[in-house]
């Protein structure tokens, strides 16, 4: 499948920022299973975009624009490749040992809920593969995923509790289940397409868990799927700090109002776009 992508961030200020300092994760990397056709990323400011590898390996860009600055926009488009490999990878820039995605972070700690939560979903799956489809299929059960693209992450625990969140909560619920049952596990952020009468948001949230004999597969709860043909991985780490898509600061700029547009498409048709407007 050919997924075609046009990404646009907004940044306004009612009192003009002094500077602004942002490192983007915006750029996917080609593995099998998904090849980037091509992929630019502009800033309408005069700024130098600095790209390298973060330490998981993701692509990232980071800028700093300095002057009077009323509105910054970063454009993203590119065209993505995409085939089934029913979610296991293969070709992924690896940078540390699995046993690292053992490691709990603020946003993936384990309390005893669910730590029991994990137990009882993967009870009677035994362990592997098996114990990964069975935490995926409960945790969907559970939390009710919103695609509202403004609806804010409600936090792991607050999801369980509630049964409601967005589709960070319940990646960060499945990574924090893995790992209590010993199962190492890191979180993916990207962009899925969906036909246009289900599409509702294009940014997007899953999982990873190691399976022994099959490496890393990966695990979508907030669908009930392994990622299909209309998965975009773009960055990957230990939750979703370390894998944002956007990360930046800026000194002045009071009242600071975010417009975001994302238009996504198979290639020959045409595209749907979603705009989400925050202040």
């Amino acid at each position: 499948m050919r997924i075609c992508v046009a990404h646009e961030t907004v940044y306004r200020y009612e009192r003009p920022a002094k500077s602004v300092i942002q490192t983007l994760r915006l750029t996917p990397r080609s593995h099998d299973g998904q090849h980037v056709v091509r992929w630019r990323i502009d800033v309408d400011q005069d700024v130098r975009l600095s790209q390298s590898e973060d330490a998981f390996g993701n692509i990232s860009h980071a800028f700093t624009a300095i002057g009077s600055i009323e509105s910054l926009r970063v454009r993203v488009e590119g065209e993505v490749e995409t085939h089934d490999n029913a979610g296991v990878l293969h070709g992924v820039v690896e940078r540390f040992p699995v046993s690292l995605y053992l490691r709990d972070t603020g946003l993936t700690q384990a309390d005893a809920s669910i730590q029991d939560f994990a137990s009882r979903s993967a009870a009677a799956a035994g362990g592997g593969l098996a114990a990964c489809h069975a935490l995926m299929q409960a945790i969907h059960d559970r939390v009710e995923v919103s695609r509202d693209p403004k609806q804010p992450a409600a936090g792991l625990i607050e999801a369980l509790a509630t049964g409601t969140g967005v589709a960070q909560d319940a990646s960060h619920l499945f990574i924090a289940c893995a790992r209590s049952l010993g199962i190492p596990a890191r979180y993916v952020s990207g962009l899925l397409w969906q036909p246009p009468a289900q599409q509702s948001s294009a940014t997007h949230a899953w999982a990873e868990a190691y399976v022994e004999g099959l490496g890393w597969v990966g695990f979508d709860p907030a669908l009930s799927v392994c990622p299909t043909i209309h998965h975009i991985r773009v960055a990957a780490g230990l939750d979703y700090l370390s894998a944002a898509p956007v990360r930046g600061a800026h000194y002045g700029g009071d009242g600071e109002s975010l417009e975001v547009a994302i238009d996504i498409g198979e290639k020959g048709e045409h595209p749907q776009a979603q705009r989400q407007s925050q202040s």
